[in-house]
């Protein structure tokens, strides 16, 4: 009896506008298409009016028609509370993210031919034990097992690594996203991709310039968007701006009419007008660039290539921000959108053991400080809630490191060591992780001494090991079970309802997203336009009915064709 071939691990961008799946063959990394043949997976969830869940394309195209029943950029919501009901339920981002996971695993099944269980999965440098935490529960819920967790920027390096294994050179990969943004410095040497250092904001993004460009509109009309439906046609329209921005000094676009306007109107910006709106964000990409230079304990003028990956990165004014601080013109050779995605599969194949890459090593630092909250006596009084930084940001991990620790005063019977994760002198100011609680023996305030380690592992993954020094008692905890709501029970329950959704067939999305498309075009448009879409949009729907494959195609393509050509001509 022959046995089944083994599916390879998976590497996937799991990015808050679009998300990518990828696999490693003959040694090279290959993007997997979806069902509509694209590698791009908008990371949009929707409900339609029979109830089915839609991700990808088919949600996107109703992110205009029915945003109610439309959720997007929850990648930026990971690790906390936010909650969204577009129809079946209150949801958080994890949730979110597992029905998109979900849709990249179907896809790399067909691809593949055989069931795909593991994946790397890549994050913002920046994120922090939450939301890591929270990535690893999406997978789970959405059938993965989360091999690692995987910075962005590391994945590009890897993805640029992978083709200049020769090379000696420090390198600079700045990673516009749509909600994220991270700079990552580093060193290739002969096939060694060691990270030296990483700074970023998990909230700030592409879909901050376009809000720029929103604000300023709406400013600009003097009364807010009607409803919901015209506030998101009319982001929609700040959307197309932007892009048409990155290749035009100047672009138009339609939008939807103010109160008493007879139609639709246009919105026209010049680049320059925009970039001015833009500044502050700019100023805040550039400050972060330069703290990830002053962590490396680099001069500009000693990196050799500066990688501009994202789909946010395409705009001129980043690439002229890079170019000021660096003096040289940013290196556009990885495709943006797929540069992360595509290292993602070379770690994957790394994890593997694949002999293709076995000569490529890479190193991660730890983004972020973590230690605990003590006190310090002044005079006969205390001060609390003062941090006491453990493992430093910058420190190549994995990595374990201990301090001691003596309780205030003798006859204390209990500790409560309080984690914290972030750069800030008090407690309050940084992420709160949890706590460990320690029981103390009888005895003077050095008998009562504690050990605390840190371990900090590739996932980027806390333990924090307490040990009372005179008993050699410890109590251990692993951050990464640390939530409550994202318990085995959190995650086990969200796959019992997710079973239970009617997700709509991967075999049909073609179908329904071309649909969903159609409509949001018809939505724009007036008069003989509109018309004409709603004739072709009659003409596929009748094709369906009829249930003949050859005519449902020709019907889907003359369709899309019809509305590329209308999307098209929607922004000048």
């Amino acid at each position: 009896m022959s046995t089944p071939p083994r599916a390879p691990i998976v590497g996937i961008d799991l990015g808050t506008t679009n998300s990518l799946v990828a696999v490693l063959v003959d040694g090279a990394p290959r993007l997997i298409p979806n069902a509509l043949g694209e590698v791009l997976t908008p990371s949009v969830v929707s409900v339609g009016p029979d109830g089915e869940v839609l991700v990808g394309a088919a949600a996107l195209a109703r992110a205009t028609t029915a945003p109610e029943r439309t959720a997007r950029s929850f990648k930026r919501a990971m690790g906390t509370d936010r909650a969204w009901d577009i129809g079946f339920g209150s949801v958080n981002a994890v949730q979110l993210s597992a029905l998109v996971l979900s849709a990249l695993k179907a896809d790399a099944e067909a691809y593949l031919g055989v069931p795909v269980r593991e994946a790397v999965i890549t994050v913002p440098a920046y994120f922090g034990e939450h939301q890591r935490r929270a990535t690893r529960a999406a997978a789970e819920i959405a059938g993965l097992e989360a091999e690692r967790i995987i910075n962005e920027p590391t994945a590009a390096a890897l993805a640029y690594g992978l083709h200049a294994r020769d090379v000696e050179r420090r390198v600079v990969v700045i990673d516009l996203g749509g909600g994220t943004f991270d700079v990552t410095v580093l060193e290739i040497i002969e096939g060694i991709v060691e990270i030296q250092a990483t700074a970023g904001d998990v909230q700030l993004g592409g879909d901050d310039f376009v809000e720029a460009i929103f604000a300023a509109v709406v400013a600009d009309d003097g009364v807010a968007p009607a409803t919901e439906e015209v506030a998101a046609r009319l982001r929609e329209a700040c959307q197309r701006l932007v892009r048409a921005l990155s290749t035009a000094e100047q672009a138009t676009t339609t939008a939807p009419p103010l109160p008493g306007d007879a139609g639709a109107r246009s919105l026209t910006f010049a680049r320059e007008t925009a970039e001015a709106l833009w500044e502050p964000l700019l100023a805040r990409i550039a400050a972060i660039i330069r703290r990830a230079l002053r962590d490396g304990a680099v001069l500009p003028g000693a990196i050799a290539e500066v990688l501009l990956v994202g789909g946010a990165s395409r705009m001129p004014c980043l690439a002229r921000t890079a170019h000021a601080i660096f003096g040289k013109a940013p290196n556009a050779a990885l495709p943006p959108d797929e540069a992360v995605a595509l290292g993602a599969a070379v770690q994957a194949a790394l994890k593997a053991r694949d002999a293709s890459v076995a000569d490529l090593v890479v190193t991660d630092i730890a983004p972020f400080t973590m230690g605990i909250a003590t006190s310090l006596r002044q005079g006969a009084a205390y001060v609390s809630g003062l941090y006491s930084p453990i493992l430093q940001r910058g420190t190549t991990i994995p990595a374990s490191r201990v301090e001691r620790y003596l309780p205030i005063a003798p006859g204390q019977r209990r500790l409560f060591v309080e984690v914290f994760q972030g750069e800030n002198a008090l407690c309050q100011d940084n992420a709160a992780l949890g706590k460990v609680d320690v029981a103390l023996p009888r005895g003077t305030v050095e008998e009562q001494a504690i050990d605390v380690r840190f371990t900090y592992d590739l996932n980027g993954i806390l333990d924090v090991e307490v040990t009372v020094v005179a008993t050699g008692k410890t109590v251990s905890r692993a951050f990464h079970e640390a939530r409550s709501d994202l318990t085995p029970g959190f995650v086990e329950e969200a796959r019992r309802r997710m079973a239970r959704l009617k997700v709509h067939p991967r075999e049909h999305l073609p179908n329904r997203a071309a649909l969903e498309r159609a409509n949001a075009c018809y939505a724009e448009l007036l008069g003989d336009p509109r018309d004409f879409v709603g004739v072709q949009i009659a003409a596929f729907l009748h094709a369906l009915d009829r249930q003949e494959p050859d005519d449902i195609t020709e019907a889907r393509t003359r369709l899309n064709d019809v509305v590329d050509y209308f999307a098209r001509g929607l922004t000048t």
